[in-house]
């Protein structure tokens, strides 16, 4: 089927990243209005691109290799925009730097064995939390970075913020926690973003 449009283009992009969501749940990530996306994925179902889960949809393995090709002319200007792609270098860097900070809090150090944090102990975690805010501020300049190269990365850059404050406040979930818009599942998110946007593959 021909490509509709950008609306398209972005709903499919926004089920990509998060791997299974509701019309509701890629319009707010993609921010775009509701029934926007509901028509378009109500058209991708009618075309056998998307495969319904539930309340929930993911992309079907056509519509995964359709979108990988649109990629290339939908994000061509982005791609060949040095600015760009220097703050995706950067974000690269920063990743490694999270990625530890995610093991020191999934993890402890107990009698010289490294065993899963049980988070029985609260004075670690505040340490481990407050690590997160440092890591934070020191991100926040190449946040707003990528948001004033691609606008609708702000529901990340917010989205961050928010969930280091709901951790602040003591909610120890909103540091890692896949049940929820976490730091660190917005973060894995923001990155696949800039991956897919910027035509590289995930290291791991």
């Amino acid at each position: 089927m021909r490509n509709p449009g950008p609306v398209w283009h972005l709903a499919l992009h926004g089920l990509a990243i998060l791997r299974a969501a509701t019309p509701a749940a890629v319009a707010r990530r993609m921010a775009l209005a509701p029934a926007e996306v509901e028509a378009m994925i109500d058209l991708a179902a009618a075309h056998g691109r998307v495969v319904r889960t539930g309340d929930r949809l993911m992309l079907a393995p056509l519509a995964r290799l359709a979108l990988a090709a649109d990629y290339s002319r939908t994000c061509a200007a982005l791609r060949a925009d040095p600015a760009f792609n220097d703050a995706a270098a950067r974000f690269e860097v920063v990743n490694l730097d999270l990625k530890a900070l995610m093991t020191d809090w999934q993890t402890r150090v107990v009698g010289g064995l490294t065993l899963p944090n049980d988070h029985s102990d609260q004075a670690h975690d505040e340490r481990l939390i407050d690590r997160v805010g440092r890591f934070h501020d020191r991100v926040t300049p190449l946040l707003d970075a990528l948001v004033g190269l691609v606008p609708r990365l702000a529901v990340y850059r917010d989205g961050l913020l928010a969930a280091l404050e709901r951790a602040e406040d003591g909610d120890i979930a909103w540091v890692s926690d896949v049940a929820c818009e976490s730091y660190h599942t917005l973060w894995f998110d923001l990155h696949e973003e800039l991956l897919r946007l910027s035509g590289t593959e995930r290291i791991e």
